[in-house]
């Protein structure tokens, strides 16, 4: 028997034999259509409930198809004899005293029905008006017609009415999108398969795309998104990046080293999903898009020459920073890192427990970590702009999915000590007094306020304005020293200063970038003393002498040339692109 089919029993289906036979009998029928027509008209049966007079012949006959057949003793219907046709006590004897009684007696049931005397208005329901619009709410002053009329015109400047990936640009501000949407809607049209887009083809697609999606968030995510999904994945923005890298001026002197596009590519797919996933479920919604900034920074693409202006997904200085980072810790190249790998990072100023903690799969996605105990690029991306700005929604949830050692949602005093006693450790073992646990805890309870007693929750760390002071306090050695040689008055100053202010992230990318380049400028060696050999990217590049593409680490083996970064994004292996 196939597995979730459930077993009937013998009885059952007795019971269903004798009820169908039972259901077959003239005298069964004819009882039904009675009790039918007497429901359907309530008129008469109120009448007949209030009539005190003695029942008339009609009703008397009637009497008998309500009453049941009898049964055998086996259960089975038999045909009922005309003597046992009325039930005792009937309206029909002169003997049951007065008529009022078997009269209420017999017209009992014929009252059941009057509940549906009045029944609810459907149309009540229609009177509440739409409020859920998970594609946008839709705008009356859209035109298509007239939307549609102007991509024909444009499309008519092309030869055969066709246009290639160079003329999407000017298809796109037909449409009224962004210049860099282009991409996407080419590959939704199917140029991508064809290396061209027919204008009636284009035109089908894109007003279906009206019809059904009346924002920008619905319409990119539409654009992007694969066949019958409504969300975004990480593979979907490789078209679109890709397009980005090959045509943003910003990017120009990154199209000949195309080996390290996936590099870019993959940093920027990481930093959208860090800002604008705030479910960490791996997929982007319309509403998710909608709440984020992302679609005002690819409209700024347009506008902004300068790719480094765009700090929060696409500046190549952020990414130049990330990937020298990994770099260093990486010693092998095979783009993956082991737990004393990324112990090394800022001169192992995190704890063990908490490098633990992130190889546990607490943070990270796919079973790779779990099965070979590394994490791959994209994870790598995550920990460092949750380690430099510890401040963000994200980076909050980071470390406290780390710290919630038993996943209850809270963090007890039990985990807090867990992770304390190595910070106290360390400090003995450079020759500081570290405070006692009880001490630090009344402090740490001071700071962040938490509304239940005995557990700090999520919410209370997003509360608190001095996260960061909390999170350091229990696994980063380095840090924790330098905010107790801080007050915490004017931490606070600082947190509650206004204006645009960098935030720690974009602080600490700027200055490890100078540091970078001034090491390149100043010619100083590489690592262990000794000069690297310029690389194939060196000599390709040499002509640009731009300090983006000069430094030594860029060299990859040759074994490694065709390694994609997408592979360790996420639990399924991306396409290469």
């Amino acid at each position: 028997m196939p597995p979730g089919k459930v077993l009937q029993p013998v009885l059952k289906m007795k019971v269903d034999e004798l009820f169908l036979c039972w259901l077959s009998e003239a005298g069964t029928q004819a009882m039904l259509r009675d009790c039918l027509r007497r429901v359907t008209m309530p008129a008469r049966t109120e009448a007949g409930a209030a009539d005190p007079g003695p029942p008339g012949p009609p009703l008397a006959a009637a009497a008998p198809a309500c009453k049941p057949a009898l049964f055998d003793s086996l259960g089975a219907p038999g045909p009922a004899p005309a003597s046992q046709a009325l039930p005792l006590g009937a309206a029909a004897s002169p003997r049951t005293g007065p008529p009022v009684r078997p009269t209420r007696r017999s017209a009992g049931p014929r009252v059941v029905p009057t509940k549906k005397e009045e029944p609810l208005p459907p149309a009540t329901s229609q009177n509440i008006p739409t409020f859920y619009f998970p594609r946008g709410r839709p705008k009356d002053t859209v035109n298509i017609d007239a939307v549609i009329t102007k991509i024909e015109r444009t499309f008519a400047q092309f030869p055969h009415e066709r246009a290639t990936m160079e003329d999407m640009g000017r298809v796109a501000k037909a449409c009224g999108c962004p210049l860099y949407w282009k991409g996407p809607l080419f590959c939704c049209a199917g140029g991508e398969r064809t290396g061209a887009v027919s204008v009636h083809k284009f035109v089908a697609m894109w007003r279906k795309v009206l019809q059904s999606c009346h924002d920008d968030a619905a319409k990119f995510v539409h654009l992007l998104m694969s066949p019958g999904a409504n969300y975004l994945v990480q593979e979907d923005f490789v078209p679109f990046l890709q397009d980005v890298v090959n045509t943003h001026p910003g990017l120009a002197f990154l199209k000949e080293a195309s080996e390290f596009h996936s590099r870019y590519i993959t940093t920027v797919t990481q930093r959208i999903f860090y800002s604008v996933n705030r479910s960490w479920s791996g997929r982007i919604t319309c509403a998710e898009l909608r709440r984020s900034t992302f679609l005002q920074n690819v409209a700024l693409l347009e506008e902004e020459a300068d790719i480094n202006q765009l700090t929060e997904y696409f500046s190549y200085e952020h990414f130049y920073v990330i990937y020298c980072k990994f770099w260093e810790l990486d010693t092998d190249h095979d783009l993956l890192i082991d737990s004393q790998d990324l112990a090394r990072h800022n001169d192992h100023a995190i704890s063990s427990r908490m490098i633990e903690r992130i190889f546990s799969g607490a943070v990270t996605r796919g079973r790779k970590v779990q099965k070979e105990g590394k994490i791959s690029y994209a994870d790598f991306v995550w920990f460092l702009i949750s380690e430099e700005d510890k401040k963000t929604p994200t980076s909050i949830e980071y470390w406290f999915r780390c710290m919630d050692l038993d996943g209850d949602g809270a963090l007890s005093m039990f985990e807090l000590e867990y992770f304390y006693e190595e910070q106290c450790r360390r400090l003995d073992s450079m020759a500081i007094e570290a405070l006692p646990f009880e001490d630090c805890l009344c402090q740490m309870l001071d700071l962040v306020k938490p509304q239940s007693e005995g557990k700090i929750t999520l919410r209370d760390l997003k509360r608190c304005k001095l996260a960061n002071v909390f999170f350091d306090t229990f696994f980063n050695i380095e840090k924790y020293l330098d905010h107790e040689q801080k007050e915490q008055v004017s931490l606070l100053r600082e947190s509650d200063s206004e204006g645009p202010e960098l935030s720690d992230w974009e602080k600490y990318a700027a200055e490890e970038y100078d540091i970078l380049v001034a090491e390149e400028a100043a010619g100083e060696p590489w690592e262990d003393g000794y000069e690297a050999e310029p690389s194939p990217v060196d000599q390709k590049l040499g002509s640009l002498r731009s300090p983006l593409a000069q430094r030594p680490f860029f060299e990859a083996p040759s074994t490694l040339g065709t390694v994609d970064l997408y592979e360790y994004a996420c639990e399924d292996d991306l396409p290469p692109s």
